[in-house]
């Protein structure tokens, strides 16, 4: 079934923001792209979901080889020991040293679906092939492995599951731009405008949409 996806403002990349904006869905594909009432009336039997704030292309992890080998995501059943954030540094390889397989798997697999909840779509590779698990991993989770340079520097130091944490804008952080015809990845933050996507402020991710699919929403 053909989904419109509508949000307050719609930011494509590379194009002019739209307000009361709408992208239409097909399986994997967009199918429309605009204000919401000309996508909707040339799609009258579509289903519409409606966010609050602003849809933008799905967001690349530069940093997600070491999010997914160096530090260890906490099953929630062992927040009240060892909290919710992934652990890092002398953490992670004290639990390292004793981790087995499952436990590891089950780490990588819990780091992959956080970063879905930050309007993560795509990974910066590549995952070698030393680490098939890994490799098999990522590859059923859909999200897409993009190799090559990244446009935002890298940074030393801590990795965050929030892909701006980087220090790049919407522009550089996003996978590429939303077109019509191109792959769904889309992502919906309730802020208001694209400036509050930046910075130490709040910026919720209430929906990631991997591949024409709803694979993350928050409300």
């Amino acid at each position: 079934m053909l989904t419109i996806h509508a949000a307050p403002l719609v930011l494509p990349v590379g194009a002019a923001a739209v307000a009361d904006g709408a992208v239409a869905v097909d399986g994997d594909r967009i199918a429309a792209l605009g204000p919401y009432a000309e996508v909707a009336a040339a799609h009258p039997a579509a289903r519409v979901r409606r966010w609050p704030g602003l849809l933008t292309p799905g967001l690349r992890q530069d940093r997600a080889r070491e999010l997914l080998t160096r530090c260890y995501h906490p099953d929630p059943r062992e927040a009240d020991e060892l909290g919710e954030l992934p652990l890092w540094g002398d953490q992670f390889e004290r639990l390292a040293a004793e981790m087995d397989t499952t436990r590891r798997a089950g780490s990588v697999r819990r780091g992959l679906q956080r970063m879905l909840r930050h309007g993560t779509t795509h990974l910066a590779g590549p995952f070698g092939a030393d680490d098939p698990a890994l490799r098999t991993a990522v590859a059923r989770s859909g999200l897409v492995v993009r190799i090559g340079p990244s446009p935002v520097p890298a940074r030393e130091g801590v990795p965050d599951l929030d892909p701006f944490a980087a220090g790049g804008d919407l522009a550089r952080t996003a996978h590429g731009p939303l077109t019509v015809g191109g792959r769904a990845d889309l992502a919906v933050f309730d802020v208001p405008d694209e400036a509050a996507l930046y910075g130490g402020g709040p910026r919720p991710c209430v929906a990631t949409v991997l591949a024409g699919r709803l694979v993350h929403r928050a409300r």
